[in-house]
């Protein structure tokens, strides 16, 4: 036995159990050499992925994983299902002539690489979007990286390489594990032909994508600059997500009309980015026809992504240069309030929001949710959904001699309305109970304490609810009103656009009633639950209450169609459900108030826990 080994069963301080701190003591500690550049680069991923946008209360990285896992996974759950249309049994599908059926057809084919490449798009552009305030510096890189000995080339190269990074570390999330199932599920021909194309078509359409929103944000900012940009970001970001989602949401409807328009060289086909990439997937298979045609649109979309990216690197530094100065200089606060809304203010005053409290809240959250990041994202991402779905739900596509034929659903506008009052309510409410923004809420808690008495509880959460119910309300409307230009004439009838006002009106309201029935707070002023919120039950929750609302707002708007008689019995049923559900909200609340005050610098452990005094 070699004596090192022997000396292990020998050692003396074997017999003493020493804790880990002092384990450590034992020996030199070896810091890691890192140049000041690696330092850079490693800080500014560190803010895209621990940042006010993604959290508030430092479990950043946290969610980015639980972001990434989710990512991942359903390219792998669609390969995975790939296997018994690949691999049908001798029963289901019936035998024909006593041959075992093969592998689907062709053009079956493409459709499913067709899921790959779309997704990749799809998802690359979301996380460029979900991360577009984060790629230029804010005031915190430039008021300490600024006073720091660093040179601002080295920091503005770190950035280009974080972003870098960035980009090519969740394209590859979002894509490395569906090749590990996709050959031994499909059993293609050419392994290394499929494995070449998936991986480049994937590649190339993520990296469309991402450059996509990089150069549109970098054209934008240097263009326009700081000030006008930031008026238009929201909706930028907002009509973006919606766009990238739609894609994904229609991707059944486009994988049916995919073999025609690619088959008649349609000019949709010609100009359709994921069918570019779709090209470069098909270009390294042994195609039975259509060779030139793959070649020629792999060829567009080489030279898209090539344009996008020379765009995005020629603007960058122009529309960062910008931004440092416009963080430096300041830019001019415009404190003066718009003619058109004073009479609205007004009229709000002596309506929805009389007393003083109510209209501190009131003003309060409109003064305060287009100005922190992590308010707007939450508004871009649900804004961004709930527009998406109604595009969806709406449209139909139909291929008729070569021509796509586009149509408009009215049972879809019907069900639109619904997912409009929805996602607005649903928003809202995840930004107001966010706690990014506990400091803004001093001066409530100063005047009324903590918890508040009843009474003050009460009257917050009115303002609280009043806002959110007044701008569901208005979006509701505005979509009744822009359908009321593009619908059929059967819903242009009067009966048909009261069963929608009332049906859009009942949906605000009694869902602003559930969304902040356990509501305790007022927005943007409370603090992180304890522990981990679950997201499966979040998702979970979504999935159940969604379906259900649409199909009452579908249901409820035929119904109301056939005889306007029963406008006033739903009328009556929304009012005792709005009665009921604020019973309850001012049960909850009366137990919130119920407990004890925390004095300055008191524990607050024992709260936390759920207990009480």
């Amino acid at each position: 036995m070699p004596e090192a080994f022997q000396r292990l069963f020998h050692r003396d301080d074997f017999a003493a159990v020493q804790s880990l701190n002092v384990q450590a003591a034992l020996g030199p500690v070896y810091q890691p050499e890192r140049s000041q550049f690696s330092h850079l680069v490693r800080h500014f991923l560190e803010r895209f992925f621990n940042h006010e946008t993604t959290s508030s209360t430092g479990d950043g990285k946290t969610r980015m994983v639980q972001i990434a896992c989710a990512a991942a996974l359903p390219g792998l759950a669609v390969a995975m299902y790939l296997w018994p249309v690949y691999h049908p049994v001798i029963i289901y599908p019936p035998r024909h002539n006593g041959l075992v059926p093969g592998p689907p057809p062709y053009w079956v084919q493409v459709n499913h690489h067709f899921f790959f490449v779309m997704y990749s798009f799809v998802v690359m552009g979301l996380a460029t979007l979900f991360e577009w305030d984060l790629f230029f510096p804010d005031l915190l890189d430039v008021f300490v990286l600024g006073t720091l000995p660093i040179a601002p080339t080295r920091v503005f190269v770190a950035r280009l390489a974080a972003i870098a990074i960035f980009i090519a570390g969740f394209l590859f999330d979002a894509n490395f594990l569906a090749p590990l199932v996709l050959v031994p599920a499909t059993d293609p021909p050419d392994v290394a032909g499929l494995l070449m194309g998936h991986v480049s078509a994937v590649a190339i359409a993520g990296l469309f994508a991402a450059g996509l929103v990089l150069a549109l944000e970098g054209t934008l900012l240097a263009l326009l600059g700081e000030r006008v940009f930031r008026r238009i970001s929201l909706l930028l970001q907002g009509t973006a997500v919606a766009g990238f989602l739609v894609l994904l949401l229609l991707f059944p409807v486009l994988s049916g009309i995919t073999p025609a328009l690619l088959q008649s060289r349609h000019l949709f086909a010609q100009w359709f980015p994921p069918f570019w990439f779709l090209s470069v997937y098909q270009q390294r298979l042994a195609a039975p026809s259509g060779a030139s045609m793959w070649n020629a649109l792999a060829h567009r979309g080489e030279l898209a992504t090539a344009f996008v990216w020379a765009i995005a690197l020629l603007t960058y530094p122009l529309a960062h240069l910008r931004r440092v100065v416009t963080l430096v200089a300041g830019t001019e606060s415009n404190s003066g309030q718009s003619r058109i809304l004073v009479p609205c203010r007004k009229l709000l005053h002596m309506t929805a929001i009389r007393t003083p409290l109510r209209r501190a809240v009131f003003h309060f959250i409109g003064q305060t949710i287009l100005r922190i990041p992590r308010y707007r994202i939450y508004l871009v991402l649900y804004g961004g959904a709930g527009l998406s779905l109604v595009i969806a739900t709406i449209l139909r596509f139909t291929v008729h001699d070569d021509h796509v034929g586009i149509s408009l659903s009215p049972d879809g506008m019907r069900i639109a309305i619904g997912i409009v009052a929805f996602w607005v309510v649903a928003g809202l409410r995840s930004a107001f109970v966010s706690p990014g923004n506990q400091r803004g809420g001093w001066i409530f808690h100063t005047i009324h304490g903590r918890p508040p008495t009843e009474a003050v509880a009460i009257d917050a959460l009115k303002a609280t609810t009043r806002w959110a119910l007044l701008c569901s309300t208005l979006a509701t409307f505005n979509t009744i009103g822009v359908f009321q230009l593009i619908a059929p004439p059967e819903l242009r009838t009067p009966s048909s656009i009261a069963a929608q006002m009332v049906v859009g009106a009942g949906l605000c309201l009694l869902l602003t009633d559930s969304f902040f029935l356990n509501v305790t707070t007022i927005p943007f002023t409370g603090e992180a639950a304890p522990g981990q919120e679950n997201l499966a039950f979040t998702v979970l929750f979504y999935v159940t209450l969604f379906p259900l609302v649409t199909t009452l707002s579908l249901g409820c708007e035929l119904l109301l169609e056939s005889k306007g008689v029963r406008v006033g019995i739903a009328l009556a049923i929304i009012l005792l459900a709005h009665l009921w559900l604020r019973k309850r909200r001012h049960s909850v609340l009366r137990l919130y108030s119920g407990q004890l005050s925390l004095e300055e610098g008191e524990e607050e452990f024992p709260t936390r826990l759920g207990l009480r005094y």
